[in-house]
């Protein structure tokens, strides 16, 4: 957070006086500007001013104490971004529009100020003559600067950018030259999109021997996160379920990107992979997305699940999930940059399979169930906690390449 955080009365000094001896950590946001990551500043603000508590906030719950998390309150933002719209401004849009409470933006100004002064311009934009490995020096150049200037002692890079198509041709998308950046910097990575990021065939090799860890992809945060506990229940209770539909609707710049037929394909692969996971099938139904600019920051997604009981009674469970898309992604945000954080200070390498309860389309072959994942989530905090994770100690789950096995 900015110098100015300090001047202001912790909710709790005890924590307060721990939190301002531990090294910082700074959180570089892909996409720094856009509702989610000025959602996370401003949220990640003012729990560490005590103005709110920490709703939504995993990492906050008795589960994770004493796993040696970086503080709230050391954490140190920055980030590339192609848009020029101040922090405070977009604050203030987000606030006129219900998504942060009444006059925050105006509370946590010098944060929203600090954070705003360390966003670079992202590319590769329209004209930009830059090969793709010198865009991917300059990108990993800004990080080692921010990291040096700050006196950090490791950053986490978080891409919470648009959603990108799938790429088709040989070159890498701009996630995956943020990704590379990430690597070439040595700063553990997480994608929160549904873009390639890390994921991009290219980048494996490199990935499997910086020793780094990362995860994604694609941040659960609504209707997925429901079809992961729906789809277990009808699993074990052994209803057969004929066809699973949907609809979102949703504006802002995630309702913009995903009008793109390829983005929407993208977008739409990791809530596939979700019911076919965990009912061992993918049923019949599609998930439509459609872009509804009235909406801005928030979404409505309609489910209409038809399925069978004893003796072939049909039936049918509708579900309607509303909700304020950044305020559900930041807090989720906050988690993992502390998770991966700690995770590379544990000395932890690979795809963390312990973290796919975040996401839609995690890395390796852990479980779908959001049940089970949770289970994996805090086995990991359990060894953060325990021995400080050490690369030689191996990992938890099927796939898992926590503790520097190859991808």
């Amino acid at each position: 957070m900015s110098a100015n955080s300090a001047s202001r009365v912790p909710a709790d000094p005890a924590s307060q006086e721990a939190a301002d001896s531990a090294p910082r950590v700074g959180v570089w946001l892909i996409g720094a500007r856009g509702s989610v990551a000025t959602t996370a500043v401003a949220g990640c603000a003012a729990l560490t001013a005590g103005l709110h508590p920490p709703v939504g906030m995993v990492t906050e719950t008795p589960a994770f104490a004493g796993c040696g998390l970086p503080p709230l309150s050391s954490l140190v933002f920055g980030g590339h971004d192609t848009v020029d719209c101040p922090l405070p401004k977009r604050a203030e849009a987000l606030a006129a529009a219900g998504v942060l409470p009444h006059g925050l933006p105006h509370a946590v100004a010098a944060d929203l100020a600090a954070a705003d002064a360390e966003i670079r311009p992202g590319g590769p934009l329209p004209g930009d003559t830059r090969t793709q490995d010198e865009l991917v020096d300059a990108f990993a150049a800004d990080l080692r600067d921010f990291t040096r200037r700050h006196g950090l002692s490791r950053t986490v890079v978080v891409n919470v950018a648009s959603t990108e198509p799938v790429p088709t041709g040989p070159d890498l998308p701009a996630s995956s030259l943020y990704a590379a950046a990430a690597l070439r910097a040595g700063c553990p990575y997480v994608n929160f999109t549904p873009s390639s990021g890390m994921h991009h065939p290219a980048l494996a090799a490199e990935a499997a021997a910086s020793g780094l860890p990362y995860a994604g992809r694609d941040g659960k945060t609504g209707q997925t996160l429901l079809r992961s506990v729906l789809g277990p229940m009808f699993a074990q209770r052994a209803l057969a379920v004929r066809a699973w539909s949907g609809t979102n609707l949703l504006g802002g710049g995630d309702g913009a990107a995903l009008a793109d037929p390829a983005a929407a394909a993208a977008k739409n692969a990791g809530k596939e992979r979700v019911l076919a996971d965990t009912l061992g099938a993918v049923p019949e139904g599609e998930v439509h997305i459609d872009d509804v600019p009235a909406l801005g920051d928030w979404k409505t997604a309609w489910d209409h699940i038809a399925f069978d009981g004893f003796l072939g009674a049909r039936m049918v469970l509708q579900t309607t999930w509303q909700g304020c898309d950044s305020a559900l992604a930041a807090p989720l945000v906050l988690d993992l940059a502390r998770l991966l954080a700690r995770a590379h200070e544990a000395g932890l390498s690979g795809p963390l399979t312990g973290l796919g309860f975040y996401f839609k389309d995690p890395h390796g072959d852990g479980p779908a169930a959001l049940g089970e994942q949770y289970a994996q989530l805090t086995a990991l905090a359990e060894r953060l906690r325990g021995d400080g994770g050490t690369a030689a100690d191996g990992a938890g789950g099927p796939g898992e390449a926590e503790g520097g096995a190859a991808l």
